[in-house]
């Protein structure tokens, strides 16, 4: 192994070799503690440090970097202590997830490390939000990420790369190559030559580098984070290595043959720099086995620390107020009352469609908050499928209004990454039915992100839903239960135009990722009045729409006006309607006070019946409310079907069909 010094002084030598041995000697007493049985789980970089301590000595302090399960050298280049760092692996409460996350899942804000998850792509992504917003400051920095080489084969690597090149990102894209995705070999996980290879593709630059050689990575790195400062461009980077343990500990190494940990030794990292300092007399035996002692020395008293730490004390309220992240007073802001006549006459108002009130919300959210990004596919000189977007290109311009890519995965954790530099971004999904490309971004990164390690997702995502128009089973789903099922997110659904926008501009808001659900039949056929200031309906309050005492409908989006007409037209019925508005956090005082009130209670909502939220307001009620109730609770939900096609069809599959029905059946009792 060939080193060049270059212009480094015998001092940053030696400094380079402290970093690359400090995570070596921990990795050592980690892996002693595991077979004493005195930590869990252990996930070895043994072999392949270079990488790690490379690129954090390579980037400033406060340059972002999103690193996986082998890369110990960039959390203890960014000098976190290894007390608090052995509180995290063993699940203390003290840790940097307060005992909510493993090993290398966490990050910390301060050190500007990104915590993984254990799908290894949705990373890659991050890093490009992160580069989006030192782009958009015109900051001289880079973001980087890490991926192995089995991490290649995700979909989020197409993504996030394509991304990054068509947004032309000062992102570092850094594989590390270590021949196995757990046990599937390189010849089973892709045909190229080299994973650089793959840069071309994508029109972005790519190096294939000695992983192992701890100063061509610390070289290379800082030349590619010139370069892409320089050219505003990404840059993929290829480190061949070797992990000279299994995947994870308890996965062995059976099926690496024994010639490659024989090559590899000959190639460790520290051996061959050690070997160089000595060569180069800047090094001494004696200085390495004093430079090692005192390491571990240094690791036993800051274990001693660790191992004391307090016990973990339960708290359920502490996990349940750390789902979300708490929303700062805005000043300048009007929050309008959440009663049925929350709109007075003495404030100025327009006569709004639904889609009218939320291009104003977007067009106000965007004066309002000059850190606000759209982003979205056509939304820009198009419009958006919709036109909603249509016109804020012109006046905010395509910085802040930003078509994409065709790649939903990509611009949710970019959009997450943007967050990371403070930022408030808004995606609009094409339709609601697409976001199932970007699922995993949405449920494992957004929404988990404050409750793992204390950071906001401070996104919205719209969500043109719903049938009635004659799209058929991929334009027309409503999906807004998955979103409820998952905590840490909220889910905001509004069936008129002075709730669309003043719930748009809470969610702008709001600190934490909020699902936006819009139908789209209600576009542009629904009208009402609607402020024309800047206001706030708060998100988790529903609005009674109609008082009566015989039953309650309970609903929300389209079922609002199902319920509307039906009310009409049977007014020998004194029906109460309740829009939720919100369905998580599920406003249970409102849902709680009217089945109190009329004591028969209908849930209806256009999702499926099986699944759907009305199954879990149900049974909320049921153990809620049971002794206020003089009927069952009823369901009217659409087929559980897909959504067809044929108007006549879809007429039949939607729950409007059987409203009638449900009313009558509920009235009998």
């Amino acid at each position: 192994m060939n080193f060049d010094r270059k212009a480094w002084s015998n001092d940053e030598l030696l400094a380079i070799y402290e970093q690359l041995l400090y995570p070596r000697l921990i990795e050592e007493k980690m892996l002693v503690l595991l077979r004493q049985g005195r930590i869990s789980k252990w996930f070895s970089g043994i072999g392949q440090e270079a990488i790690a301590v490379g690129v954090a000595s390579a980037l400033e302090s406060d340059e972002w970097i999103m690193p996986l399960h082998r890369n110990l050298g960039v959390f203890t280049g960014r000098n976190m202590p290894l007390s608090k760092l052995f509180k995290q692996w063993q699940g203390n409460q003290d840790g940097y997830s307060k005992a909510r996350e493993r090993s290398f899942h966490f990050g910390a804000k301060e050190h500007h490390i990104c915590g993984m998850i254990s799908h290894l792509g949705p990373q890659l992504a991050l890093a490009d939000g992160v580069a989006l917003a030192y782009k958009l400051r015109k900051e001289n920095k880079v973001a980087l990420a890490f991926s192995g080489d089995g991490g290649t084969s995700e979909g989020d690597f197409h993504e996030a790369l394509n991304t990054a090149a068509v947004w032309e990102l000062p992102v570092i894209f850094v594989i590390e190559n270590n021949g196995y995705g757990l046990s599937t070999p390189v010849n089973e996980q892709y045909r190229c030559e080299s994973l650089v290879d793959r840069a071309k593709g994508y029109g972005m630059e790519g190096v294939k580098i000695d992983g192992n050689n701890i100063l061509t990575v610390i070289d290379t790195i800082k030349g590619v984070r010139d370069f892409c400062i320089k050219n505003q461009k990404p840059y993929l980077i290829e480190c061949m290595t070797f992990r000279m343990r299994g995947h994870e500990e308890a996965s062995g190494t059976k099926y690496v043959p024994k010639e490659l940990f024989d090559l590899w030794a000959e190639k460790d990292p520290i051996a061959n720099f050690e070997k160089f300092l000595l060569n180069e007399e800047i090094l001494s035996t004696e200085v390495i086995e004093a430079t090692r002692q005192r390491f571990k020395h240094t690791i036993e008293e800051e274990l001693k620390v660790g191992f004391e730490a307090t016990p973990l004390v339960v708290n359920t309220q502490h996990e349940l107020d750390d789902i979300y992240a708490r929303k700062v007073s805005t000043q300048n802001i009007t929050v309008l009352d959440n009663s049925i006549k929350e709109i007075q006459p003495s404030i100025p108002q327009n006569e709004y469609r639904i889609i009218d009130a939320i291009k104003e919300a977007m067009l106000q959210s965007m004066e309002h908050h000059d850190n606000l990004i759209l982003m979205g596919q056509d939304i820009a000189e198009y419009g958006g499928a919709f036109k909603i977007t249509e016109g804020l290109v012109e006046k905010f311009g395509k910085e802040r209004v930003r078509n994409t890519p065709l790649c939903e995965s990509a611009i949710v954790g970019a959009a997450c990454g943007l967050s990371l530099e403070g930022f408030k971004s808004m995606m609009e999904m094409q339709f609601a039915d697409f976001v199932t490309v970007g699922f995993n971004q949405i449920i494992n990164n957004l929404a988990k992100l404050h409750y793992r390690w204390g950071q906001n997702a401070d996104v919205v995502i719209r969500m043109p839903t719903g049938g009635g128009v004659g799209a058929g089973p991929f334009h027309s789903q409503s999906n807004e239960a998955w979103f409820v099922h998952t905590p840490g997110l909220k889910v905001v659904y509004p069936s008129s135009p002075a709730d669309a926008k003043g719930l748009l501009i809470a969610s702008f808001n709001d600190p934490n990722p909020v699902i936006f659900f819009e139908h789209k039949a209600l576009y542009r056929s629904i009208s009402g009045k609607v402020p024309q200031q800047y206001y706030e309906i708060e998100i988790g309050k529903a609005r009674l729409v109609r008082s009566g005492d015989e039953m309650s409908i309970i609903t929300y989006g389209a079922g609002v006006h199902w319920a509307e007409d039906y009310a009409a037209e049977h007014p020998e019925i004194a029906i109460e309607i309740l829009d939720l508005r919100t369905l998580l956090p599920l406003d249970y005082d409102a849902i709680r006070k009217t089945v109190q009130k009329t004591g028969k209670v209908l849930l209806l909502h256009e999702d499926t019946l099986v699944g759907g939220i009305g199954g879990e307001i149900s049974a909320w009620i049921t153990e809620n409310c049971f002794e206020y109730l003089d009927a069952p609770i009823l369901r009217c939900a659409s087929l559980d079907t897909p959504v067809p096609f044929n108007i006549q069809l879809e007429q039949n599959f939607l729950a409007k069909s059987r409203l009638h029905e449900t009313v009558q059946r509920l009235m009998k009792y």
